[in-house]
């Protein structure tokens, strides 16, 4: 069999030309300026036997329509890749695009109770306020397909032989964002000065998968990073960015040559940040957040803000600079490996609510809605309710359907894998496959070719907040674990074939 690696790069600018709604938080945000540029940047890969065509989006997350868009524009030409095995995924920055697709039933429940009016600002699928000068979710989304597709096509057209090597890094970069009360109760964003703070819920991972490629000549041409962090340190701010991966790029490129890609996967991080909540530093200006709203917090000596521009420089030297040491270290470059690219449809269970969650529910949306009837609802209100509306949504869904249908991905490439989900999947998970996997090495990416919310730990379910309640996401812990158990019989499956 001829394993001989076939290696195409390209990256596709998709900053856009004039203002846009930003992804992201329960309140509207347009875009003000452009801070750094955005992207989509593509790898293909194939050896004759199999491929595949990995593409990375500065996108908070990615819905099926995106994908199905690209793979039908790609299917039309003849000679292009599998659309089948083109793997899209977000980096999860909060200060791009909102695009057509979003659906919250959720949301669409809370109207039912509040009106329509009550929700005209707060929240961020309200209808965006007539400005010709903002680019609209239904031109974002023809022009993410275009630019995405562009990619994919350039990255496939530009197949040469190549060589590459697996290594691994460390940087402090996602630290757990979800905190642990006495009473059991858990918080998103929790304040750890209370008296009663107790631990944080989960730990962190520090460990950076790389994968580095080299023409024939043996210049480094790009790199894999697979790190447990979303991009959102500028999540609150009404701007444009690649949050820290743009400063990777940069300064990388300073080293490396304009030329040298990167393709940036968030591993499973539905629980991780780029903040220090024990070592808390106020945003260098106020946000609108009340969630991380902190009163006289003690001055700590710690990192920069985390809310802002100088956060994003501080992330991305740690990780450019591990990367940096890592690719000068000796290692042996391979122009073969053994390539399987399994892709598939995974039906997990619902995540069910109880008869009397949706009457408890139902009965708080009744009791708000009389009260707030004819006034503004504010941030804070949309949020608290959101839940309920969540709830309520759900126990109508679980009437009609008991599955969710996921699309994931499962590759081998010679002695490592890469497996994916369109989850904010809770690290623990990650954890697990890792550490049972039959690979060398475990490539695990998040929110790809879809977005199906988070997926908490059973500890986080029952610590209840934003990110294990049951309006946050489509699967609870039971699917979690059938997730894992599938993975790890299809990676051994592909090592055993």
């Amino acid at each position: 069999m001829n394993n001989t690696l076939q290696i195409g790069w390209a990256e596709v600018d998709i900053t856009p030309g004039k203002p846009i709604r930003l992804a992201g938080q329960f309140y509207e945000r347009i875009s003000e300026y452009v801070e750094t540029p955005i992207s989509a940047t593509a790898l293909a890969i194939e050896n004759g036997a199999d491929q595949v065509v990995f593409c990375s989006v500065d996108l908070e997350s990615i819905d099926p329509c995106l994908p199905e868009l690209v793979r039908e524009a790609i299917g039309q030409q003849p000679g292009g890749p599998d659309p089948d095995k083109i793997v899209i995924s977000a980096t999860h920055t909060h200060t791009s695009f909102v695009y057509q697709g979003k659906h919250d039933p959720g949301l669409q429940a809370l109207r039912q109770y509040l009106g329509e009016d009550a929700l005209a600002e707060p929240t961020e699928e309200a209808s965006t306020p007539a400005r010709e000068d903002v680019l609209s979710p239904e031109e974002a989304t023809v022009f993410l397909a275009e630019r995405i597709t562009r990619a994919v096509r350039e990255a496939w057209g530009g197949r040469a032989p190549g060589l590459y090597r697996c290594a691994f890094g460390r940087a402090a970069v996602g630290m757990c964002r979800r905190v642990c009360y006495r009473d059991g109760s858990a918080r998103m964003w929790g304040d750890t000065n209370r008296s009663d703070f107790d631990a944080l819920e989960g730990g962190n991972d520090s460990g950076i998968e790389l994968l580095f490629t080299y023409d024939k000549s043996r210049r480094p041409t790009g790199a894999v990073v697979n790190l447990s962090c979303p991009a959102q340190v500028l999540e609150q701010r009404y701007l444009v960015s690649s949050d820290f991966w743009g400063k990777v790029k940069i300064l990388l490129r300073r080293e490396l040559g304009e030329d040298f890609r990167v393709l940036a996967l968030c591993a499973p991080a539905g629980d991780q940040c780029p903040r220090d909540l024990v070592r808390w530093v106020e945003p260098e200006s106020p946000i609108e957040d009340p969630n991380v709203v902190r009163q006289n917090p003690p001055l700590r000596r710690a990192d920069p803000s985390m809310y802002d521009v100088q956060g994003t420089w501080t992330i991305g030297r740690r990780i450019a600079s591990e990367i940096l040491a890592v690719l000068g270290e000796a290692g042996r470059l391979s122009a073969e490996a053994e390539l399987r690219h399994r892709a598939l449809t995974l039906e997990l269970p619902l995540r069910r609510v109880s008869e009397e969650e949706n009457r408890e529910a139902r009965q708080m949306l009744a009791r708000f809605a009389a009260e707030r009837r004819g006034r503004e609802v504010s941030f804070v209100d949309s949020a608290a309710m959101h839940v309920y509306a969540g709830v309520a949504a759900r126990f109508d869904r679980q009437q009609r359907e008991s599955l969710v249908p996921c699309e994931i991905h499962v590759i081998r490439l010679g002695d490592v894998a890469f497996a994916t989900s369109p989850f904010e999947l809770f690290l623990d998970y990650a954890n697990v496959i890792r550490a049972r996997s039959v690979s060398a090495q475990s490539f695990l990416v998040q929110l790809a070719c879809d977005s199906k919310g988070y997926l908490p730990t059973e500890k986080a379910e029952q610590g209840g907040h934003y990110s294990a309640y049951v309006s946050s996401g489509h699967v609870g812990h039971e699917g979690g674990r059938l997730l894992v158990e599938r993975t790890l019989e299809l990676i051994d499956e592909l090592f055993r074939a």
